[in-house]
């Protein structure tokens, strides 16, 4: 096998042992991106020197007896929404084009000290706002199931890097669904923390309410490590739980559901579903059972009020977020020729560097913010939020965990809902409600849908905390669908 299609967990071991140096496996993967990536387009920026010369000091730390943990050595995708120091971080849009931060995000920082190898700055729809990664200032990302389709949103760069083995982990961000739905449509496991588990300092924000760092990874165990080594608590983010990370490892490793409550969300299925995500959760779910779990329907009524509810709260608080960006400061800057004042810099500078879905989104939340309906709007969603949350605490009185499928139908093709809005935020119609409520929530691959060979995931959702049990879980689903396939699901998509 070789180094590009090992885990994270094996190029790990590999470096600790010096069977294989971290400058190798980097270097495996740098030419990986360059086959693939004119066809994939996962990437915003790649720098073979600084990977390189990361993957050196990782070498230097193991030859001069440092001990290293598990995942030294190992590279990684960048979400470009992360700050970063030594790279540009653009969040996808023109109006950050180029611009270089002056500090690394906690997330950054802490995938260093852990001695992972940056690999490059993944693609994104812009300030993370999207469904398809089609708002990207700088193109679409491509599936590496199908080309002619999309591989998630926001964070598909980073799903597609993992599912083209560009890269054996990466990071995303989830706001609405943005590491669970890409996960699921490029067959890979994504992870969505409980809100305040991971740091959002240095993360560009979308909505600071909701959003929310997590890894992907090709399998449960490597997305536990990584999920461990950027974690906890952070004193320069005034939302971080200060409370030990879950031992997510090791439920990972457990991977037991014997004994286990599972809910099967009542509201999440039938119309609008596509018949094979359908097929693959009901398998799955009978699967669970199988293995020992307590199967039973669970009613959350106000997960269907969840998406109006997030389209007003998510803009609004995108409308607040993005002001910031007015040409005064950094970023790009438009019209200033001596002759204009900064209110019209400021508007033409806007005009020009947030693309359509963005200015969508700030004239959306600016409206549901302003004199006369705010109470109406964002007040009342914020209400849908506490019913939601409520909804989730009843749940958890009768079950350990809820599952549906994580996402409604598999890839769309590219182009196909892009004057949709509505039809693209259904996307996320799964996934809303634990981002409202703030509780943990995997996607782990159940299956290829008999219509179009593509894969299905499946959605955990655990209390807040409870980030362990979705590795549980999740752990268990793989380890039984894998003696099932004879492989893992990502040996059956097509090769690019």
């Amino acid at each position: 096998m070789s180094l590009i299609h090992k885990s994270a967990a094996d190029l790990g071991a590999l470096v600790a042992r010096g069977e294989a140096s971290a400058v190798e496996v980097a270097q495996a993967h740098l030419d990986r991106i360059a086959a693939v990536e004119p066809k994939v387009n996962a990437f915003l920026h790649v720098d073979a020197e600084t990977t390189l010369a990361q993957a050196r000091r990782v070498d230097e730390r193991r030859a001069a007896g440092e001990e290293l943990g598990p995942l030294a050595g190992v590279p990684i995708a960048h979400k470009d929404v992360f700050t970063t120091a030594d790279m540009p971080t653009t969040a996808g849009s023109k109006i950050l084009e180029g611009w270089r931060p002056p500090y690394d995000a906690t997330v950054t920082r802490r995938l260093r000290e852990a001695g992972l190898v940056i690999l490059g700055k993944t693609n994104l729809d812009e300030f993370a706002m999207g469904s398809s990664t089609e708002n990207s200032a700088y193109g679409p990302t491509r599936n590496p199931w199908d080309l002619s389709r999309i591989p998630g949103g926001s964070s598909g760069g980073s799903s597609a890097a993992v599912a083209a083995y560009q890269a054996p982990l990466s990071t995303g961000t989830d706001t609405g669904g943005s590491i669970r739905q890409p996960a699921a449509v490029t067959g890979i496991v994504g992870m969505k923390p409980t809100y305040g588990g991971s740091s959002r300092y240095g993360l560009i924000a979308f909505a600071s309410s909701l959003d929310t760092p997590g890894p992907f990874a090709r399998d449960v165990m490597d997305a536990a490590l990584l999920h461990e080594a950027f974690s906890g608590h952070d004193a320069m983010d005034s939302t971080s739980i200060d409370a030990p990370v879950p031992s997510v490892v090791e439920a990972a490793r457990q991977g037991d559901v014997a004994g286990l409550r599972i809910g099967v969300v009542k509201e999440f299925g039938g119309e609008g579903y596509q018949a094979g995500v359908l097929a693959r959760f009901h398998e799955t779910v009978e699967l669970l059972e199988n293995l020992g779990a307590k199967v039973v329907e669970v009613s959350c009524p106000s997960f269907t009020t969840a998406l109006p509810a997030y389209y007003l709260i998510a803009p609004s608080e995108c409308s607040s977020n993005l002001a910031r960006f007015d040409a005064m400061r950094y970023g790009l800057r438009v019209g200033d020729d001596g002759t204009r004042s900064a209110e019209e810099v400021m508007a033409l500078t806007r005009a020009a560097g947030f693309g359509p879905e963005v200015k969508r989104r700030i004239i959306l939340g600016t409206y549901a913010l302003s004199s006369g309906y705010y109470d109406a709007y964002y007040g009342q969603a914020q209400k849908v939020r506490t019913l939601i949350a409520r909804d989730f605490q009843a749940a958890f009185q009768q079950v350990d965990v809820l599952v549906s499928p994580t996402t409604p139908t598999t890839a769309f093709p590219i182009g196909e809902r892009a004057d949709d809005p509505m039809a693209m935020y259904l996307a996320d119609l799964c996934t809303i409600p634990s981002n409202l409520a703030g509780n943990a929530a995997i996607s782990v691959p159940c299956g290829l849908a008999d219509e179009d060979g593509l894969p299905v995931g499946l959605q955990i959702m655990a209390p807040v905390l409870g980030d362990d049990r979705c590795y549980r879980v999740g752990a268990a689903v793989e380890r039984a669908l894998t003696d099932r396939w004879g492989g893992g699901l990502l040996a059956k998509a097509p090769a690019l």
